[in-house]
């Protein structure tokens, strides 16, 4: 079958992206991997000993950073629908994060603790409708804000993928309700045309009564 011209593109910018060359250099599993490096580098998110979830974390980019940087008193706990060759220092969990087996193995994993940081670059299947993609971006912000709320310690960390576009700044207003702090970050391995930025909310606050 004959490739669309944005596929095409897709693939010329994919073989000639440095990000990539570099990845496959470095021994990274995906060129997503600088992006936590750059936004750590920032914010100062993971530290040793920490219990970290990468939220749709196949093929392991962001937890191949984490997991060295938790150390071995920290961990890594990774979750996707798709399966993740083993790394140092995390733990993965084969499912959809959505469905009640997968949460119920999310917090017997945590047992009586909870994540000092979530992070997710997880991202829907493009369909190339930019209206249903779009909605399919904002459901998984909303399912990962929800597994904050349960599983997240108080007065720490997320950091998160979000394409802007419709439902993105009420869903900042959303959030602004649950952190002391949000900042919006475009790391530099994210491709200038994407419309992809990525969230870290600093200051978990619960909700009390």
């Amino acid at each position: 079958m004959a490739r669309t011209k944005s596929s095409s593109r897709w693939l010329h910018e994919h073989v000639n992206d440095p990000y990539v060359k570099q990845a496959q250099k470095d021994g990274y599993r995906s060129r997503s991997a600088y992006k936590l490096i750059e936004l750590n580098d920032k914010d100062r998110l993971i530290r040793p000993g920490m219990r970290v979830m990468d939220l749709g974390s196949a093929p392991g980019g962001w937890s191949q950073v984490a997991g060295p940087l938790v150390g071995t008193k920290g961990r890594v706990l990774a979750t996707d629908i798709l399966p993740m060759d083993p790394l140092k220092n995390v733990d993965f969990i084969q499912g959809d994060f959505t469905e009640g087996v997968v949460v119920k193995a999310i917090f017997e994993w945590l047992g009586p603790n909870k994540f000092d940081l979530i992070v997710s670059d997880i991202a829907p299947n493009i369909t190339g409708i930019d209206s249903a993609d779009q909605a399919s971006s904002m459901y998984f912000l909303e399912l990962a804000l929800d597994a904050v709320k349960r599983a997240l310690k108080p007065k720490v960390d997320l950091l998160a993928k979000m394409f802007q576009g419709e439902g993105s700044d009420a869903y900042l207003r959303e959030l602004r309700k649950s952190f002391d702090k949000i900042s919006v970050r475009k790391p530099g391995a994210s491709r200038p045309r994407s419309r992809e930025v990525y969230i870290v909310a600093k200051g978990f606050k619960p909700a009390t009564g």
